[in-house]
């Protein structure tokens, strides 16, 4: 889910891989494995992702939608798997 994010926020912003990859300090390759879903961006990674944006981590991660309000899927999962959480 992440490296679609990342795939749709690079084409959004008209960037190429190699173009966001200079942005973040990391490889044209990394941003490939990324976008397809082969590895996943670290703690790090997410932060400047999120900063270069300008979104938060959580939209990046597929917490909250694009008005900052946390999904229903998210909250559905936790609810399922952990109780009811009041405070969503």
């Amino acid at each position: 889910m992440i490296g679609t994010k990342i795939k749709e926020l690079r084409k959004q912003n008209n960037l190429t891989q190699t173009q966001l990859a200079k942005e973040l300090g990391t490889t044209q390759k990394q941003i490939s494995k990324w976008e397809i879903g082969y590895l996943e961006p670290n703690i790090d990674a997410i932060k400047k992702i999120a900063i270069y944006f300008e979104i938060t981590t959580d939209f990046l991660l597929g917490l909250e939608d694009e008005t900052g309000r946390k999904t229903s899927q998210i909250k559905n999962n936790i609810n399922t798997n952990y109780g009811t959480i009041n405070n969503f």
